[in-house]
């Protein structure tokens, strides 16, 4: 956690290298919160609720989605022994994840994209993502942006600037000038407790890492706004007005 409140985050060679490198972008990608740019077709996605999101429903599920070999390389980042320090932290309540389902004629349902990263003060330090059918990458962290303005977040951290990321609205800015943004987020927010494990959450106030970000309660309140706002109104079309009536 002090690596993140640093500017610095950590990675691996491949899945089953040992050791952990730490890196420090000269450049650095955020994707700012009243910045998103949603298309007609991503906006007709989330109104006709093509997918169940829900949040820190299946953390290391969707760690093994971001760790699965693409079509652009076999290798990951994601290595065990990183993977298993996200699984602390999401015990702690200081990792967080976004699912996206998609409901089965039997009445079950699949997970079909997510993402995950670490939540503290006012930043998300955004991870990885995947997708195992179009647009639920997209989908997640739609709904990811729109926690994150419902509680309070400041800085979304995409890392590094890939022209998926640019597409969606993310911009790209010297080390130094982030650095800046992340200390002005380092706030905690009122009441923000974690969400997932209270007791963890007390820990790592108890360790010096500060208030988490209320991620998962901001993503609560999204679903409770969506009800209360009508019953002809779905969590996705609650969400895609949101972002039509701020753009």
């Amino acid at each position: 956690m002090l690596a993140y409140r640093s500017g610095i985050f950590p990675m691996a060679d491949g899945r089953d290298d040992p050791e952990v490198f730490w890196v420090e972008p000269r450049l650095r990608a955020i994707l700012p919160l009243d910045g998103l740019k949603l298309s007609r077709s991503m906006l007709r996605t989330l109104r006709r609720g093509r997918f169940t999101v829900t949040c820190n429903a299946a953390f290391e599920a969707v760690m093994e989605g971001c760790a699965a070999p693409r079509r652009e390389s076999e290798e990951t980042w994601i290595s065990g022994r990183i993977a298993a320090s996200y699984r602390a932290l999401h015990a702690k309540g200081l990792a967080h994840s976004i699912e996206c389902w998609q409901e089965r004629p039997d009445g079950g349902r699949d997970l079909v994209g997510g993402l995950y990263g670490v939540g503290f003060d006012r930043v998300f330090c955004g991870e990885s993502m995947f997708s195992r059918v179009p647009d639920a990458s997209k989908v997640a962290l739609v709904w990811l942006v729109a926690a994150l303005r419902r509680g309070g977040g400041e800085l979304l951290d995409c890392q590094f600037m890939t022209e998926h990321l640019a597409s969606l609205g993310a911009i790209e800015m010297p080390q130094a000038r982030y650095l800046a943004l992340l200390k002005k987020a380092q706030r905690p927010v009122a009441g923000a407790t974690g969400g997932a494990a209270g007791e963890g959450a007390a820990a790592g106030l108890a360790a010096g890492v500060g208030a988490v970000l209320g991620l998962p309660e901001a993503f609560a309140a999204l679903l409770e706004d969506a009800k209360a706002a009508g019953s002809s109104s779905s969590p996705g079309n609650f969400i895609a007005q949101s972002f039509t009536h701020t753009s």
